[in-house]
């Protein structure tokens, strides 16, 4: 079947000859196994808290629509527990190996100094050696992914997620810069991966500008979002029976300040000054759960306080992270969803948002600006008074948070997670040279 181009916004066609000409592989032929590289988080842990978040979505998403082609897939992720068996089965033919290296508690600021251990234990893993390429994850599994391309000679596919320099250049107050070890390691893994996937047009151009990454080399594949768990067919008024009357803003994601939930609230705080006093009263939902010190102003226990201090602790409820089912529902259940992010490779929560039929005001940073049009509003500031202007329209006019609701299901339609693995498959096996990916880009062409 011709597959048409990809209709997602700042998707590009891969680019094989200058991969073949690069990067020549010896390994080509059929793609039957893939290795995921994901050092610091599990696909196994709950999104939403502590250091799971959108990439563990990504990770389990991606392994199971590669099995449904038929590809085997291994999953290696550090061993948090001495309880844990050494494998778990995801799927049928979707395997997370535990690989024991460092302490089960290790901070993430501290896994580091564990990579070596790291990278020697699972060299020594008996599937590793029938991996026809491996797809590291953020900088540590791209530091493994490295170190096994130069052992085994099997291709790297590289996917940051975040990047360090766009980190240390949004740094909110109190958060620590990211360490000269990971930018240096980021480096060398840009100049060395056989291919690296950015999620958005902005992630390429910081990987072009500010790492010298070669631009045959960086392809755009957007993240995808499960269009069957987050869709406009959730029932909203049974959805909103549990959270009661009144208008809802959510915010969802890790309670840490990149992801700006004190913004979230200071925004309900400015609704308050901004609304007409007769309006209805308007709530907000924090979802997620802690990562960080609770030192931070972003910890629940800071965030309750700054509701007190703002005298909207009444209207702020904080809950624990939600499966995606539960999610669903919650993105369904609002009026506006919030995403006062300092920076964004992607923005799956926004995207998950819109498939939910559901209005996003967004900060304007990252990948954001490709995938928030006209299913809500991006904020060209993280100023709270900017963000309620942004959001009033939604919660006063049914007319106009209907039009958005509409615009943003539609939108995210062309993000479906066929389209994601379909594009993802095409650079594996554009690195592998087994043919198959030139018939694709030959059916691009319109061949």
């Amino acid at each position: 079947m011709v597959r048409p181009p990809s209709s997602r916004p700042g998707a590009s066609p891969v680019n094989h000859k200058a991969w073949g000409d690069a990067r020549p592989s010896d390994r080509a032929g059929p793609l039957r196994r893939v290795g995921l590289l994901s050092v610091h988080t599990s696909p196994l842990e709950q999104p939403g808290a502590g250091d799971s978040g959108g990439m563990n979505v990504y990770l389990t998403s991606l392994a199971r629509q590669l099995r449904r082609r038929g590809i085997a897939v291994d999953v290696f992720t550090r061993s948090t527990g001495t309880d844990l068996p050494p494998t778990v089965h995801l799927d049928d033919g979707v395997a997370v190996h535990h690989i024991s290296a460092g302490p089960s508690r290790a901070a993430k600021s501290e896994l580091a100094s564990h990579l070596c251990a790291f990278y020697l234990t699972m060299a020594g893993h008996p599937q590793v050696a029938e991996l026809d390429v491996v797809h590291g994850h953020y900088w540590m599994g791209g530091w493994v992914g490295r170190h096994l391309r130069r052992r085994y000679g099997m291709p790297l596919i590289q996917s940051f997620h975040t990047l360090g320099r766009v980190k240390n250049s949004t740094l909110a107050p109190g958060d620590q810069p990211e360490p000269a070890l990971r930018l240096a390691a980021e480096d060398r893994i840009v100049r060395d991966a056989d291919a690296v996937i950015a999620g958005s047009a902005h992630e390429r151009a910081v990987l072009e500008q500010c790492y010298g990454a070669s631009p045959s080399r960086v392809q755009i594949v957007p993240a995808g979002v499960d269009l069957e768990i987050f869709s406009d067919r959730i029932d909203r008024n049974r959805a909103r029976q549990d959270l009661g009357g009144g208008r809802i803003l959510l915010f969802v994601g890790r309670l840490q300040p990149l992801k700006g939930p004190d913004v979230a609230i200071r925004t309900l705080a400015a609704l308050d000054r901004l609304l007409p006093a007769d309006a209805l009263p308007t709530r907000l939902v924090i979802v997620g759960g802690p990562s960080g010190p609770a030192s931070d102003e972003a910890h629940p226990d800071g965030l309750r306080d700054l509701a007190r201090k703002l005298g909207v602790a009444d209207r702020v409820a904080i809950l624990a992270a939600r499966p995606q089912s539960e999610l669903a529902a919650l993105y369904r259940a609002a009026d506006v969803v919030l995403v006062p992010s300092r920076s964004e490779s992607f923005g799956l929560v926004a995207l998950e948002a819109q498939a939910c039929g559901t209005p996003v005001v967004a900060a304007d940073v990252g990948g954001l600006q490709s995938i928030v049009g006209s299913g809500g509003t991006l904020v060209h500031t993280l100023d709270a008074d900017a963000f309620a202007r942004a959001a009033a329209p939604y919660l006063l006019d049914p007319r106009t948070r209907v039009a958005a609701a509409e615009a943003g299901r539609a939108m995210a339609l062309a993000y479906g997670w066929d389209v994601t693995v379909d594009e993802t498959l095409e650079v594996y096996q554009a690195v592998l040279g087994d043919g198959t990916a030139e018939e694709f880009d030959e059916e691009r062409r319109g061949a």
